[in-house]
């Protein structure tokens, strides 16, 4: 069963254009990182997810060829 802070939504700005955003975040993984398109430009993306000790998600977006 999924615990509640498993998956989270968290908002990021775009690092292309700069609108915000929400994605959702698998808490349960370890630290991670992948590629998501921006909805709004459809831009690829590179986002870096953190989990801290309480499970809390963090996420760093940036442009993939960065």
């Amino acid at each position: 069963p999924l615990m509640s802070n498993e998956i989270s939504a968290k908002t990021i700005s775009c690092p292309y254009c700069g609108e915000h955003i929400d994605i959702l975040v698998d808490g349960s993984l370890p630290d991670h990182q992948y590629v998501e398109d921006g909805q709004v430009c459809c831009r690829p993306m590179l986002l870096s997810v953190t989990i801290d000790v309480d499970g809390d998600a963090a996420v760093v977006a940036r442009p993939e060829n960065e």
